[in-house]
């Protein structure tokens, strides 16, 4: 029984339509196998080259899961308890941080308010408390689905968990899974498919461990310049700021605006202030001039605009994973939207009458 195309495709939208809703479905428990398989697309280089010098790849791959595993732990023994206690402090500062804020703001708005008259004055009341209470709860609501979309606690046991333990299986049986799926190729696109899939790796490769790269060392910029700086907090703020800097520009905007609003209301000198601001400032032009066309290149070749898109979409339909598979689903996509570009601009959809006058005129030239 042979295949027509129409049927072969169906099958594979249908097959595509099956994954999609299993994700739907089982998405509060992915976050460890998400996790387990990028360590494990980021460890397989290492464990390749262990085999070259002559190591099997179960050994290989043990020595890279342990290896692996202690430095996280050993970062969650000395890290943790640090950034938990700034974290506790900041929390606990919050209210003589709203009580300066309210200070310095009580006499913009006594004045402002003198200007009118009593009916607008209770007006402009009502607004204000309405919109405290939508934020509140907006900001409620957004604590709460971060703690159930990627901080639960059984979400944090199973990634410290199970995550190793998928790592340690995948790593070891990484080439024979691609050499299978490999095999299962149609033998009549399979090489243009390997092409694609060359190209994908070589983005993601560029996404994880190039971008990878940039939020760890802007992280560890920040953090220490901060804490150097006196800024109370600045060692959590900082790493917070590098780690965010996979979505452009919110790391570096996001902790220029809370790390000089805190800089206002700690220090009483407009130097230290600036200081606060420079070192944003810093990073971002290391980042974009140096960090990010070193590290990265231009081998993902995704659009702010779309890295935006792709992480605020992969959040609203998956959570806190969606967020995590966003970019590297999307550099995936690009991959394949430009290659069926690439095909349309050469099909005759696209050429059209330009081929067919072209064909005539060398039909012509031909002709004694």
């Amino acid at each position: 029984m042979t295949m027509n195309i129409r049927t072969f495709a169906g099958i594979w939208l249908a097959a595509l339509a099956v994954v999609i809703i299993l994700l739907v479905l089982f998405q509060s428990i992915l976050l460890p196998f998400v996790a387990g398989m990028a360590v494990a697309y980021f460890l397989d280089p290492v464990a390749d080259r262990l085999e070259r010098a002559g190591l099997s790849r179960t050994l290989a791959t043990t020595i890279i899961t342990t290896a692996f595993t202690i430095v996280v732990v050993l970062f969650l023994i000395f890290a943790v308890p640090l950034l938990q206690g700034q974290i506790v402090d900041f929390l606990g500062n919050l209210p003589d941080y709203f009580q300066s804020v309210r200070g310095w703001a009580e006499p913009l708005i006594e004045s402002w308010t003198n200007k009118l008259d009593t009916e607008q004055t209770d007006r402009a009341d009502a607004m204000i408390e309405q919109f405290s209470e939508r934020a509140a709860q907006f900001v409620l609501g957004m604590l709460g689905n971060v703690w159930a979309g990627g901080m639960a606690l059984v979400n944090l046991l199973a990634l410290l968990f199970i995550t190793p333990v998928v790592t340690f299986y995948l790593l070891r049986d990484w080439d024979s899974i691609v050499a299978r799926l490999n095999g299962w190729l149609p033998k009549a696109q399979a090489e243009t498919i390997r092409e694609q899939t060359r190209i994908m790796d070589s983005t993601l490769s560029g996404f994880i461990r190039g971008t990878g790269m940039v939020c760890i060392i802007l992280g560890i910029f920040y953090a220490a310049t901060l804490s150097i700086a006196g800024l109370q907090f600045g060692l959590v703020i900082g790493l917070a700021a590098g780690l965010l800097s996979f979505v452009p520009y919110l790391g570096s905007l996001g902790g220029l605006i809370i790390c000089v609003g805190l800089a206002f209301l700690q220090f009483d000198e407009g130097w230290r202030i600036a200081v606060i601001a420079g070192i944003f400032i810093i990073g971002q032009l290391a980042e974009g001039m140096i960090l990010t066309p070193k590290l990265v290149g231009d081998r993902i070749r995704l659009h702010p605009v779309w890295v935006i898109f792709a992480v605020l979409g992969g959040g609203t339909l998956f959570g806190f994973v969606g967020m995590l598979i966003a970019l590297p689903v999307a550099a995936m996509m690009g991959v394949i939207i430009r290659f069926g570009i690439g095909q349309y601009l050469e099909s005759k959809i696209y050429l059209g009458d330009e081929e067919t006058a072209e064909t005539d005129k060398v039909s012509e030239t031909q002709q004694p």
